[in-house]
């Protein structure tokens, strides 16, 4: 079966997150899912981390674009991935979260 332009970046984005080891999960799209949720939900060096991917730059949803509001405002991160140079940010700032994993402060007693 033929890939779809999204379904292509969310395969090289799902084979990056591999390559880096990266802890993440595909929530389920339709009637059993909620709208609105970003299409890959990452855990990163302890933080939350929503990626909503599309197959160009078009906009994300109203609906997704206020999920991802409330992500952030939540002490989340989210990114829009569209294409290599969106991917590429995305990995970037994994690859930071990694490095400066020491300097955060644990919560662990």
């Amino acid at each position: 079966m033929a890939t779809t332009p999204e379904g292509r970046v969310k395969n090289r984005l799902k084979a990056m997150l591999k390559k880096h080891n990266v802890w993440f999960y595909m929530p389920q799209a339709g009637a059993f899912g909620r709208a609105g949720i970003p299409d890959f939900v990452l855990i990163v060096e302890g933080r939350f981390v929503g990626v909503e991917c599309k197959a160009s730059r078009r906009n994300p949803t109203a609906l997704q674009i206020a999920t991802m509001k409330q992500i952030d405002d939540a002490g989340g991160k989210c990114f829009l991935v569209y294409d290599y140079e969106t991917q590429d940010e995305l990995e970037r700032w994994i690859l930071n979260a990694r490095n400066t994993k020491g300097a955060r402060v644990s919560t662990k007693t």
